[in-house]
């Protein structure tokens, strides 16, 4: 038999030919592929092994102390030292979320006090969030968490209605729930700030419980306690807030703020003055170092309560660190 020399050249191009367009394919398939479930599994690493701790370091005064770098911290995990792995020298991305007690007084400081309260949300970087929520007798949520500042202050306007029972506790359990609508992110601060007259009559919420739940969420709550004045031995006294309400701020790492004065509650006209309370958040939030490690990173699984924060031997004998409350 007698073979066409040209036919067999032409074929073995037309396979080689083929071939490369299958290795090209799939080499470029494998170059798309591979960045992407690396980048997925960075994010999955962050998302569900990165935990983050707020301190806070003060001096022989009990002043906040500012300025340091990671290398001034030591961590250690079941007495053994671990790595950092995440160091924020402040608390620069927040998400915020605004419980606001709509029956009332409260309501006219709330809309008198809108842009102080704004000015908050504005301190803080780029991604932070803002929401909002009214209560009486039922928490409403006024706006999801958000990036817009407009349509935050828009939030703030607080219909007028006629006085009803205040279910505080009910609003601040909301207010914390309200965060799992966020995606996971174990940098960003978490922060309620509940402005409030302190007095609750018809929650079916334990106060307690709503400690539980903002420990478990990483949520600080700020308390701006905006007090009912009453005649007591002759004079105007402030009425003591609801049992728990102080509690809540101080047992999730916030701090709670009273803010007024007989003269002022005598004074239809007088405006309150929010400005330096707000501010005291933002010093505060701003002063507090976040540190973070990977756990399982080395040491096998880390246990809840058994991480802690040192300062290293440099400044160990001049100040001291705290982890906040609700994060030990």
């Amino acid at each position: 038999m007698v073979t066409a020399p040209h036919l067999l050249p032409a074929s073995a191009s037309l396979l080689f030919a083929i071939f490369q367009i299958i290795a090209l394919i799939s080499s470029n398939a494998w170059a798309q592929s591979a960045p992407q479930t690396l980048a997925e599994d960075e994010v999955v690493r962050v998302v569900t092994n990165l935990a983050t701790l707020p301190v806070v370091v003060t001096d022989n005064r009990s002043r906040r102390v500012s300025g340091l770098a990671q290398t001034d911290f030591e961590l250690y995990a079941q007495g053994r030292l671990v790595p950092i792995d995440y160091f924020s020298p402040s608390s620069r991305r927040v998400a915020l979320m605004y419980a606001l007690d709509a029956s009332g007084s409260s309501r006219d400081t709330i809309m008198q006090q809108r842009e102080t309260a704004l000015a908050l949300f504005s301190r803080f970087g780029r991604g932070s969030q803002v929401a909002v929520i009214h209560f009486r007798e039922t928490p409403e949520i006024a706006l999801n968490f958000s990036a817009d500042a407009a349509k935050a202050r828009e939030a703030f306007r607080v219909a007028a209605l006629s006085n009803r029972r205040t279910a505080l506790f009910d609003a601040a359990l909301a207010a914390a729930q309200a965060f799992d609508a966020l995606p996971p992110d174990k940098t960003e601060r978490r922060i309620a700030v509940l402005l409030t007259d302190g007095l609750d009559t018809a929650s079916s919420s334990a106060f307690s419980e709503v400690i539980t739940a903002a420990r478990a969420r990483n949520v600080s709550f700020f308390v701006i306690h905006l007090p009912i004045f009453v005649p007591g031995d002759g004079r105007l006294v402030p009425r003591r807030p609801s049992r728990g309400v102080r509690e809540l701020a101080e047992r999730t790492g916030g701090r709670f703020f009273t803010v007024g004065n007989a003269k002022t509650a005598l004074d239809p006209r007088a405006e309150l003055d929010l400005a330096p309370v707000f501010r005291a958040i933002a010093d505060e939030l701003e002063s507090q170092y976040v540190i973070g490690y990977y756990a399982g990173s080395g040491v096998g699984q880390i246990q809840t309560g058994s991480v802690e924060v040192r300062l290293a031997p440099s400044k160990a004998g001049r100040l001291r660190v705290s982890v906040l409350p609700s994060f030990k």
